[in-house]
């Protein structure tokens, strides 16, 4: 068997953050059109939940994101994986700004756009994230 390295703890700790975080948007929602129908006093219930977990997922990505870029030798970023490496980052901070937008919004507008604009930039970033652990 492969010994783990700081290099494989690292990818692994950004890659199960990122799921968390775009996972948990994907099943929260799935839930909240059932939730509103069911129980509508349990949105601020669930979304809170979801925000414990979220959030500190996010800032695992965050760190780990740095760590990630910190760890590449310059000789080994192309000027096609750089302008890769600025997409995912460009879109990890659009997520955070659509995420922020949804949580503070009071708007259905506000939270409709945040959450899907959230959500489409998320699956963006991880999609990018991948290019570029395949493109080197």
């Amino acid at each position: 068997m492969i010994s783990p390295s700081a290099d494989s703890i690292r990818l692994f700790l950004h890659i199960l953050a990122a799921s968390v975080w775009v996972g948990g948007q994907i099943v929260l929602g799935a839930l909240v059109p059932k939730l509103r129908q069911v129980a509508p006093e349990t949105l601020k219930v669930a979304a809170n939940g979801f925000a414990r977990v979220a959030w500190p997922a996010f800032a695992v990505v965050v760190v780990t994101g740095m760590w990630n870029i910190l760890e590449i030798p310059v000789g080994d970023m192309s000027t096609e994986y750089q302008v890769t490496m600025f997409v995912h980052v460009l879109l990890a901070m659009a997520t955070a700004m659509f995420a922020v937008i949804h949580s503070v919004g009071r708007t259905k507008l506000a939270l409709a756009l945040g959450g899907a604009l959230g959500l489409l930039t998320s699956l963006g970033a991880m999609f990018v994230g991948i290019l570029l652990q395949t493109g080197r």
